[in-house]
């Protein structure tokens, strides 16, 4: 199922939920009640609980934001690297040059093809991916260098194998939810409570308060939604890409 149509069904069970209550509850109420009795200390209590609960969505938000940028950050780190290490072998011998670069594209091409879905599905890397890196290690580490020119390469290429190394192994941790399950607990209490709040000032039928009422009750579905997507950065609609692979290593798109 689509996750934009877990979005809509959600947004619309929300706004449906709320606006049954909202029926069902002003039928009970007796014709002689004012809503205008409410009192004020109620209504800044209710303003300011939707104020605190606005900014945790808010802090939420740029949390799994941040995460989800700094998870494409690391996927751009490992493929400039990748690349780099191919451009500066050209100086090694022609045997040593075309074995590190063919290792390279089989482990870009197993990176996008096969541990991509993998990541999504196991939020964890692959141990062939593993593999695949530990012997474009090898093919870099292993080579003595013969002539001045190889030497001088010989570190850079080795840094760059380094970082790499490193950009992987944020991937890996960023593969799965981010999000503790505490904070879920909060956010999904405090959404409950926020809407729940509707009911305290007494809203009424008319047109205008049920329409504001279902739309209120949409966006923090929407909000939530947002968050959760936001959580897996790898392995959701709004995630991470294979994009900087893709870009710097267009041989293996196909």
């Amino acid at each position: 199922m689509s996750e934009w149509l877990v979005l809509s069904i959600a947004m619309a069970a929300a706004c449906a939920v709320v606006l049954t209550i909202v029926v069902i509850n002003n039928r009970r109420v007796p014709d002689d009640d004012d809503p205008t009795g409410t009192p004020d200390v109620m209504e800044y209590m209710t303003m300011m609980i939707g104020v605190i609960y606005a900014i945790v969505l808010g802090l939420a938000i740029a949390g799994v934001w941040e995460g989800r940028s700094a998870a494409q950050e690391s996927v751009r780190q490992e493929a400039q690297s990748l690349h780099e290490i191919q451009q500066r072998v050209q100086v090694y011998p022609a045997e040593v040059r075309d074995r590190i670069r063919g290792d390279i594209d089989a482990y870009v091409s197993y990176v996008v093809h096969t541990e991509w879905p993998h990541m999504s599905e196991h939020a964890a890397l692959s141990t062939r991916g593993t593999e695949l890196f530990d012997q474009i290690r090898r093919d870099v580490t292993r080579y003595a260098p013969r002539t001045e020119l190889e030497g001088q390469a010989y570190q850079p290429l080795v840094d760059e194998v380094a970082t790499a190394d490193d950009a992987r192994g944020a991937r890996g941790q960023n593969a799965g939810a981010t999000m503790p399950a505490v904070v879920w607990f909060g956010l999904i209490t405090g959404a409950v409570v926020t809407v729940g709040l509707i009911f305290v000032l007494q809203i009424r039928r008319t047109f205008r308060e049920l329409l504001l009422a279902g739309l209120f009750s949409a966006l923090i579905a929407f909000l939530l939604f947002l968050i959760w997507d936001f959580d897996a950065p790898y392995g959701r609609g709004i995630a991470a890409t294979a994009a900087p692979f893709l870009d710097l290593f267009p041989q293996i798109g196909s």
